[in-house]
């Protein structure tokens, strides 16, 4: 079991490696939609501190939806997703190796770039390594719940922006909890308490998305 997860994700990476433009235009985006708030909104550093989590973390949020309607589309539209589902390996397996490979892929990178994002907002060195930390436990949630929303949608026509709306709501909680870590610790309160929220409620979308996003991949293929 733990060779077939390793080999759902080995596959993706590659495929992804073969795409580059698909993952850059991601991180681009991400990059763009941070840099043009403090261009917009001038040059205070109060006030670029005070919104600079919200910002990095929403525009963090928008850019893994950019990719999410081909976690499971372009597999479905070349019949490479019916081999795997036919194969006694348990779907469960699937949903999660291509969610943890849409991490690698698109929520990786953004640890290594949102240090640098950090710094245009005024954010002190220990504010921009709790944002990093914020991060790097909440963008595997976002793939996670995502890959839930894309395998719901999967064949639909316009399930771009159905995949939108049904996976939004469910991005709230961490978005609350990675951006109020970061102002947490700029407020002195620390940001133990937030992180620990984020951390469990990563190891709950770890436990269920994976056989909900199985079942919908079930129910989509059929």
């Amino acid at each position: 079991m733990g060779r077939f997860l390793l080999t759902v994700i080995r596959r993706d990476l590659l495929l992804a490696a073969r795409r580059r433009g698909d993952w850059l235009t991601a991180q681009a985006f991400f990059v763009m939609v941070v840099s043009l708030f403090p261009l917009g909104i001038g040059a205070d550093p109060q006030l670029l501190r005070s919104i600079g989590p919200g910002v990095v973390w929403v525009a963090a949020l928008l850019a893994s939806l950019l990719s999410l309607a081909r976690l499971f589309a372009d597999d479905h539209r070349d019949g490479s997703l019916e081999q795997m589902l036919l194969s006694p390996e348990p779907t469960v397996l699937i949903a999660l190796g291509k969610a943890l490979a849409h991490w690698l892929i698109y929520g990786l990178p953004l640890l290594a770039i949102a240090p640098l994002l950090g710094l245009q907002f005024a954010l002190p060195a220990e504010a921009i390594g709790v944002l990093m930390a914020s991060l790097a436990i909440g963008t595997p949630i976002l793939s996670l719940l995502g890959s839930v929303g894309a395998a719901l949608v999967l064949g639909l026509r316009g399930g771009g922006v159905l995949l939108t709306l049904i996976i939004l709501p469910l991005y709230v909680p961490a978005l609350i909890f990675g951006a109020g870590a970061v102002d947490a610790t700029l407020a002195g309160t620390g940001a133990q308490a937030h992180l620990s929220l984020l951390g469990a409620f990563l190891l709950m979308c770890l436990v269920v998305s994976p056989w909900v996003a199985a079942a919908a991949l079930r129910v989509s293929v059929e």
